[in-house]
C-alpha cells in the first residue's frame, strides 16, 4: 500500500506490511531469539521467551509465543491454508478447532509478518514461568486436539504435520479446560 492508496486511511497513515515468504522449517527458534532481543521494560519478569507447540496446522505454523510482556497465540505462513496476507495492524478471523479466533497482523523487521491473538492480558496475573508453559500447553492441546509438549521436552527445529482433531471441541469445553475444570 502507498500514500496515494486511498484505503490508507483520512488520516494519512500508510500501514508497512511485507509479503509473507512461507517458514519451511519450524520457526519457533527464530521467533525466540527475535523477542529475547528486545529491550523492553518486561511486565512479569519471571517470564521469559519461549515458544510452545509451534505446529504445522492445516499447512501453517501455529503456537503460542510466551515473553515478560505477552502471552499470545502465533499464526505463521507456511504455505497453507490458514495464512491471508494483511496489512500491519488490520485483523483477520480464523476457524479454529475451538472456535473463530482473531489475529491482529503485524510486521518484525528481523521476523517478517506475524498474526497474533492475545491469551493473558496482562502477564502480570501469571505467577510463574511454570504456569504460563502449562497453560500454552493446555492451549495448543485445545487447539491441536493431542497433548504438547512443553519446550524443555521438544526437540527444535522437529517438523510435525497435524491433522484437524477428529471432533472440534467446544469453545466453552476448551476454555473449561484451560480453566482446571473438566
Amino acid at each position: 500500500m502507498d500514500a496515494g492508496d486511498p484505503s490508507a486511511g483520512s488520516d494519512n497513515t500508510v500501514f508497512q506490511s511485507s509479503q509473507a515468504v512461507p517458514h519451511g522449517e519450524n520457526p519457533a527458534n527464530l521467533l525466540e531469539r527475535c523477542f529475547a532481543g528486545r529491550q523492553e521494560l518486561p511486565v512479569n519478569s519471571s517470564l521469559r521467551c519461549a515458544a510452545v507447540g509451534f505446529s504445522r496446522y492445516r499447512g501453517d505454523w501455529i503456537g503460542v509465543l510466551i515473553t515478560p510482556w505477552f502471552m499470545d497465540l502465533f499464526l505463521l505462513p507456511g504455505g497453507g491454508e490458514l495464512w491471508g496476507d494483511i496489512p500491519g495492524g488490520q485483523h483477520r478471523y480464523v476457524e479454529l478447532p475451538t472456535g473463530t479466533v482473531p489475529f491482529t497482523a503485524a510486521d518484525d523487521p528481523q521476523f517478517g509478518p506475524y498474526q497474533h491473538s492475545p491469551l493473558v492480558a496482562p502477564v502480570s496475573a501469571l505467577s510463574d514461568m511454570a504456569t504460563a508453559l502449562q497453560l500454552a500447553a493446555s492451549v495448543m492441546s485445545g487447539i491441536l486436539g493431542q497433548a504438547v509438549p512443553l519446550p524443555a521436552e521438544e526437540e527444535r527445529g522437529m517438523v510435525r504435520e497435524v491433522a484437524a482433531p477428529p471432533q472440534a471441541a467446544s469453545r466453552r469445553s476448551f476454555f473449561r479446560r484451560l480453566a482446571g475444570k473438566r
